[in-house]
């Protein structure tokens, strides 16, 4: 096949279109699938190749291309990889699969095991930031992966993001710093909600308020950028409520397998249950801030 891309993306919505945009922008040349016709023109816009399905995104690449995954949960990952259509079908030694969603570490474990076997190699990578951060090159990936495979990576990872963290060999090891980190984002997010407002009850200027906060020790970037755009009452989803309910509850199964009790963690998965039993899935999880003006 003529015309090989050296980077294919399956699932090119907010995280996975600002990868793609950055991937663009520095010449790289990039396949993408996504289910959504919208984000396909908007992929083809960038100059990426638009494919109809992930299988055929993965004929799309180069001997040592990647395929990025960039899908919301385990069993998008697993369509996207072994189901109707999957990559894998087309997927050849020497090329590599780089998992980008929020995942539990058994299922990131689990999947490495099974491209290993067929000769494929593996990226735990998943990421942290934002859509736009993502586009910028400024989000958080971390990556666990071989050495070889970390060597063979570089350019791409650099070329992703200039904040590249190695946490390990050990697949898995990316998805569990993933939900270290989400599990305090959450419950930085939830006291953000709750200190915003009681200072509405309180009768103060809850902008004003947010500002004092931002310049003290109370300041936390996930508050402020969710904050500032709740109390505009802007509820637009840049990272719906469902996937830190998502990610809370991953966590919390992840600390009860090494038996660990996280009271905070565990109080914002139900306060996120919370949300989602108001019916504000896809709403923007600033929509926190609805939740305790409740209370």
């Amino acid at each position: 096949m003529t015309n090989l891309t050296q980077v294919a993306v399956v699932g090119a919505g907010n995280m996975g279109g600002g990868m793609l945009a950055r991937l663009r922008g520095l010449g790289w040349s990039v396949a993408v699938h996504d289910i959504d016709p919208r984000v396909q023109s908007q992929a083809a816009a960038l100059g990426a190749v638009c494919c109809g399905s992930a299988m055929e995104a993965a004929q799309m690449l180069a001997p040592d291309g990647v395929l990025i995954v960039v899908v919301v949960d385990a069993a998008q990952t697993e369509a996207v990889l072994w189901g109707e259509g999957g990559a894998v079908t087309l997927l050849k030694p020497g090329q590599a699969v780089m998992l980008c969603p929020t995942l539990g570490p058994a299922t990131v474990q689990a999947q490495a095991e099974r491209l290993a076997q067929i000769g494929i190699d593996f990226i735990d990578a998943p990421m942290s930031g934002g859509p736009l951060r993502a586009k910028e090159g400024t989000m958080s990936l971390m990556v666990a992966c071989s050495d070889a495979v970390w060597q063979r990576s570089q350019k791409l990872l650099n070329s992703l993001s200039q904040q590249v963290f190695r946490v390990g060999t050990r697949p898995g090891d990316g998805a569990r710093t993933k939900l270290v980190n989400n599990l305090l984002a959450a419950v930085n997010l939830v006291g953000a909600a709750e200190a915003m407002a009681l200072a509405e009850r309180l009768g103060l200027d809850p902008a004003a308020t947010l500002s004092v906060i931002e310049s003290s020790s109370g300041q936390s970037w996930i508050g402020s950028d969710r904050m500032r755009r709740a109390l505009a009452g802007d509820f637009e989803p840049r990272a719906h409520v469902t996937l830190l309910a998502k990610d809370t509850g991953l966590a919390v199964q992840a600390a009860d397998e090494v038996a660990f009790d996280p009271p905070l963690g565990r109080l914002a998965r139900d306060l996120f249950a919370q949300a989602l039993g108001q019916g504000w899935a896809d709403l923007d999880d600033a929509a926190l801030l609805k939740l305790m003006r409740q209370r």
